[in-house]
């Protein structure tokens, strides 16, 4: 038996002049927690409402579990989905809520309740059953509309954004949780998103999303250290970005000349962009020593902004330019105003042509 639970096979949807998915596919298997990552407008969620059949391609098909469900209406397909506003019914208890999809389904009295119980200790919610959503926590409420996606024991759920209107605290308890729920059902579960820690804290895998298309589908630990593109590099992750000339293998980048990796098709003269992530660069004081085969660019410290446990030091060059070095907090070995030395192996960074200017 294949290993595929879901199947995109060049979907392409159109709204007017605007192509919203271009031409996708894609497969995520059985038990996978695969998460859709891009800004506002990249075609994610119109993606995942094509999977649940809330809209229909203009091209291409869809198949859950080997089979074509193109057509299919929503109800047909064995989906359960959970949507960034949790829509539950207010005039309904908890377990009225959850218990909705198997009413619409017909299900019998002793199959609701069974499914009731068993869905309530999962999401451990049990004892809330009697209570309407109003007196519910946001917290609360997340774990009743994710019960209510679960409770027909779909073949997968879909997630649109379901943390986004939860404060900070309660979204990194419930990244967390969603995670364990995932697992211990051991069905795929098709999060969208536009958070990147989100996406890298619950995802198997993660297909970064850009104007319709894919920018690059890979395990999450791939997308952050190895990007596929300078639009990954960018989005993923903090990064510096660094644009010079390539000159005889190297960047020259305002007057520096610093060793990149080797970039495929590249050419002396072309425009490229070095990225660095921010807490790849080591910072230390003027005239400390250095490896031979570090990159390294000298400045003055602006300023450093505690964020817990790392803190940003913001570095400025002697034109200007800023750069972003992270370090863990409790390395307080530089200050405000002192003169510094920045270094990084050249491979830590990734280099490609610049596209656009």
């Amino acid at each position: 038996m294949s290993d595929v639970a879901i199947g995109i096979h060049d979907v392409t949807k159109r709204f007017g002049r605007t192509v919203a998915v271009k031409n996708a596919t894609l497969e995520i298997s059985q038990g996978e927690f695969f998460s859709l990552l891009g800004p506002s407008g990249s075609g994610k969620t119109t993606l995942l409402r094509i999977i649940a059949g809330l809209e229909a391609p203009d091209g291409g098909r869809v198949t859950i579990a080997g089979k074509d469900v193109t057509d299919l209406p929503p109800y047909a397909r064995g989906v359960g989905m959970v949507f960034q506003d949790f829509l539950l019914f207010p005039h309904m208890t908890v377990a009225e809520n959850i218990q909705f999809p198997l009413r619409m389904q017909h299900a019998n009295r002793a199959t609701r309740d069974e499914r009731l119980a068993w869905i309530v200790k999962l999401l451990r919610i049990d004892g809330l059953e009697g209570r309407f959503p109003h007196q519910l926590s946001g917290g609360q409420q997340q774990r009743v509309a994710l019960a209510r996606g679960l409770i027909s024991r779909p073949a997968l759920l879909l997630l649109d954004e379901p943390l986004a209107n939860l404060d900070r605290e309660l979204r990194k308890e419930m990244e967390v949780e969603v995670r364990r729920y995932q697992r211990e059902l051991g069905i795929p579960f098709v999060y969208v998103t536009h958070n990147q820690e989100e996406a890298l804290t619950m995802s198997d895998r993660i297909a970064v999303m850009r104007a319709g298309g894919f920018e690059q589908v890979a395990p999450k630990l791939d997308v952050y250290i190895a990007p596929a593109t300078a639009f990954v590099a960018s989005f993923v992750g903090h990064a510096n970005r660094l644009r010079g000339n390539l000159r005889d293998g190297m960047l020259d980048w305002k007057g520096h000349r610093l060793a990149l990796p080797k970039i495929e098709g590249a050419t002396d003269g072309d425009a490229i962009d070095y990225f660095i992530k921010c807490e790849h660069l080591t910072i230390a004081p003027a005239g400390t020593s250095v490896g031979a085969n570090l990159n390294r660019v000298d400045g003055t410290i602006r300023d450093i902004i505690f964020k817990g446990q790392v803190a940003d030091h913001l570095v400025v060059l002697g034109d200007g330019t800023e750069i972003v070095v992270s370090e863990a907090a409790s390395l307080p070995r530089v200050k405000a105003g002192d003169a510094v030395s920045i270094t990084w192996a050249p491979d830590a960074g990734r280099s490609f042509r610049a596209l656009d200017t």
